[in-house]
């Protein structure tokens, strides 16, 4: 089966109603997201759905304009310079969607940083689902201060990591 994302901008769209929950036994999880000076800059919510896609709802301000990379990576740890992270969650694929075995099931699409700082955008895949995420060393998401290029291995030209979020079980928030 071929992967799919889908991407919306929801500049204006009130997000918080799209994370809820429509059916207690579809499995939900968040990130909640801080910069490297440690504060929260908003969350990652995610949601399985009956078709077998996860639904990825971005929702962060205070950032600085520009196109940056998105990725979910291996391990649940946000400690300094947020390399405690791991590499992407990659499985036997290659990183981005221009490599012939790619892309990773970590790879998402850039998000676009508005000129107010603000991220608000939403994405389908089935190349992942919450039970691989939450494995026995977590996962987390990560955004990173340059646009990836979908190509460069390991991790499309990225640059630094600037913001993380653990990947939790949503009923513990």
């Amino acid at each position: 089966m071929r992967s799919t994302i889908l991407v919306a901008a929801l500049a204006a769209f009130p997000l918080t109603t799209l994370a809820q929950n429509p059916d207690a036994d579809v499995p939900t999880a968040v990130a909640v997201v801080q910069d490297r000076d440690g504060n929260e800059i908003g969350n990652v919510r995610f949601l399985e759905s009956p078709s077998g896609y996860l639904q990825v709802i971005v929702q962060l301000e205070g950032l600085d304009a520009g196109v940056n990379a998105a990725h979910l990576h291996e391990t649940g740890e946000c400690e300094g310079d947020f390399s405690s992270a791991g590499g992407h969650i990659a499985g036997d694929k290659e990183h981005g969607i221009f490599a012939e075995n790619g892309p990773h099931p970590g790879d998402l699409p850039n998000v676009h940083i508005q000129e107010d700082g603000v991220v608000a955008a939403e994405f389908f895949t089935d190349r992942i689902d919450i039970a691989t995420m939450m494995d026995d060393d977590g996962s987390a998401f990560i955004l990173h201060n340059q646009s990836d290029d979908y190509t460069s291995q390991p991790a499309g030209n990225a640059g630094d990591r600037i913001a993380c979020g653990v990947v939790r079980d949503a009923v513990e928030d």
